[in-house]
């Protein structure tokens, strides 16, 4: 990849941004085989891309086009990971529930047609799977063969260079778009040449379109994260609690939900209040990623609260009966949001597209969304 401006000729898709919706749209063209560019302003991505867990979720998203996308993402994560030489660090969930009104939400689940690959464990059955995560109050657990996690850090930059290598997407980085009027991008650098253009402005609403995303009454969340060291075993999948189930909306929109919600506010208010739920994730050195929190706003606070840190290992602690490991790194990230959809493609243009993820959930569901946007724009079937 080259961030020069040493390209020549008309281009058929300019994608802005090399986040993972941007790469994932121009995995998509590529793959038609068109001629593709992808523009960034940062030398590399360092954006909700990266400051994330890497965790590919399919088990809780939301009912329907949420879910079927992330089992379609999934999938295409199983062939980019291949090709592109990433490694595949974790797979499934494991999420442990310590209330018997979790343990009402997690059977309503599995009987759901998004229970599929899933199956409820019991306290002996999960003690015999894994011992070193049994809780003095855990009663069941929720088993996924679905899921997958790689290291985001490492992930998004071989994606870039697989597509670079392999299809010859062009990607000219360092460089800010300044108006996107196909055929004619005007950026920091130059012109680019593109019959098409797809605008993947992550959390950015002020730089391209500010009036078409303003309709969306869009804000900012702020997440804290943190990587802590080696505990001395190996988590079985991807861990998840209570709290998860109260706020991933494939579980939390279950009538059953409302009883455990009701709970979870007289016992954890704080955390609730800070939208702190657990997910802890292994890297292949055995560290853990644990988080998070959500904090909203249009300019989050990118100060990290240690009383947020902390709420997030207690529960850490509460959920696996163990007490957190050492803290190594520490980390805000923050992501578009908005309070009544998950993502948006907005059309300004008839050859230009708007893409934005409003739900923290780009890896989960990118590839797929890329594929609709990209078919949709060309005029192409999805499959």
């Amino acid at each position: 990849m080259s961030s020069s401006f040493a390209v020549s000729g008309a281009f058929d898709l300019a994608v802005v941004g090399a986040g993972i919706i941007g790469l994932s749209c121009a995995r998509a063209a590529a793959l038609r085989g068109l001629r593709v560019i992808v523009i960034d302003r940062d030398a590399r991505s360092n954006g909700a891309s990266v400051r994330n867990f890497g965790f590919v979720t399919v088990t809780g998203q939301e009912r329907g086009t949420a879910w079927t996308r992330a089992r379609r993402t999934c999938a295409i994560w199983e062939e980019v990971a291949r090709q592109a030489a990433i490694t595949i660090t974790q797979r499934g969930v494991w999420m442990m529930a310590r209330r018997e009104e979790a343990v009402s939400v997690l059977e309503a689940f599995v009987r759901t047609e998004m229970g599929e690959g899933c199956r409820i464990l019991s306290r002996a059955a999960a003690t015999a799977r894994c011992g070193e995560l049994v809780s003095a109050d855990m009663q069941a657990v929720l088993e996924s063969s679905i899921e997958l996690r790689v290291e985001s850090r490492e992930a998004v930059p071989k994606i870039a260079a697989w597509l670079a290598e392999r299809y010859g997407v062009v990607f000219l980085l360092q460089t800010a778009v300044l108006s996107v009027e196909p055929p004619r991008l005007e950026t920091s650098r130059g012109i680019v040449d593109a019959g098409a253009a797809v605008v993947c402005p992550g959390d950015d609403v002020a730089s391209l379109f500010p009036s078409q995303i303003a309709k969306y009454n869009v804000t900012r969340c702020g997440l804290q994260m943190l990587r802590l060291a080696d505990p001395g075993f190996r988590l079985p999948s991807v861990l998840m609690s209570d709290l998860g189930l109260v706020r991933y909306r494939g579980y939390s929109a279950l009538p059953e939900a409302t009883a455990l919600r009701e709970r979870l506010s007289a016992e954890q208010g704080e955390h609730l209040r800070h939208g702190i739920h657990l997910i802890a994730v292994q890297s292949g050195d055995g560290t853990l990623v644990v988080g998070d929190s959500h904090q909203y706003a249009p300019t989050p606070d990118f100060f990290a609260d240690e009383r947020v840190d902390q709420l997030i290992l207690d529960e850490f602690a509460a959920a696996t009966g163990r007490a957190p490991s050492a803290v190594r790194e520490r980390w805000t990230g923050t992501y578009l949001s908005c309070t009544d959809r998950s993502m948006f493609v907005e059309a300004p243009a008839r050859n230009v597209r708007i893409v934005m993820i409003t739900s923290g959930s780009g890896a989960s569901t990118g590839f797929a969304i890329g594929e609709e946007v990209v078919a949709e724009l060309f005029g192409w079937s999805t499959r």
